[in-house]
């Protein structure tokens, strides 16, 4: 918790530092939660933005054996360093997963691994009803009880496309370097996800989503989402969902709940 404390202090006063740069004119706030599907849009240039999970709980069963995995406070700091390019740095500052077996159980807990982020839109930034942009990570294994203990990356390509004022569609594809405690090494895993996102009303908007998952090692596993957002202001939305597995390799059930905000 010390070194997650300090390390918020510390990107505190960097981004303290960067809002001394111009601003330029604010194009909507787009976020990448609450949904799977990330946005293609970035945080405008001398802006930030704070997307944050309260909690986020998911529960499986299989074979036997039941595991329950909590999140507290997942937080994505975003800051706009130029017209199309924003910075993102993700991390969680209490992550705890119960696994119950027949002979027991075993509980970790801990600060999550460090993700940075560097997203470049390419298409339909300011204009056009599409856009499209990339998006490369990497996970820095700086966590405690519940990291990784190993770097992973990744690249997000994700692309959104406006049908009219009350509907959007949105559509991702990921690949992931992802560590693989069993033989030491890194396995390739696939990610591809569906959304459409629907404004109910000025303030209330909801999102049904698909998404696959797919591994080197590992059986697909099929997730359905939904959730609803409401916007407080144009700079300020909470948001919920749920996520339920389509098939048996899929986890059971998630639930979770969050806010953005920009300034």
């Amino acid at each position: 918790m010390l070194a997650y404390l300090r390390f918020t202090a510390c990107l505190s006063a960097v981004l303290a530092a960067m809002h001394a740069r111009a601003s330029e004119p604010a194009r909507p706030m787009s976020t990448d939660r609450p949904d799977t599907t990330e946005s293609p849009y970035t945080v405008p240039a001398g802006m930030f933005q704070i997307e944050a999970s309260f909690f986020d709980y998911s529960r499986d069963s299989a074979d036997g054996n039941r595991l329950r995995e909590w999140s507290w406070s997942e937080i994505n700091f975003k800051a706009g360093l130029a017209r199309d390019v924003d910075l993102q740095v993700i991390l969680s500052a209490w992550n705890e997963s119960v696994l119950t077996r027949r002979g027991g159980s075993e509980r970790l807990s801990g600060v999550s691994d460090v993700t940075v982020r560097l997203k470049t839109n390419l298409l339909g930034n300011d204009e056009g009803r599409s856009a499209f942009g990339l998006m490369p990570y990497v996970t820095i294994p700086s966590g405690s009880g519940v990291s990784a203990d190993a770097w992973q990356g990744g690249l997000i390509a994700p692309f959104a496309f406006e049908v009219n004022d009350r509907v959007s569609l949105g559509l991702m594809a990921e690949a992931d370097l992802v560590y693989d405690e069993d033989t030491g090494g890194h396995d390739l895993e696939w990610l591809h996800s569906a959304t459409v996102g629907i404004a109910l009303t000025e303030p209330l908007g909801m999102y049904l989503e698909l998404v696959g998952i797919a591994g080197e090692d590992t059986n697909y596993q099929g997730i359905f989402n939904a959730g609803l957002t409401f916007a407080v202001s144009d700079d300020l939305v909470f948001d919920a969902g749920v996520r339920i597995g389509l098939n048996r390799p899929a986890p059971d059930f998630g639930v979770f709940t969050g806010v953005s905000f920009r300034f």
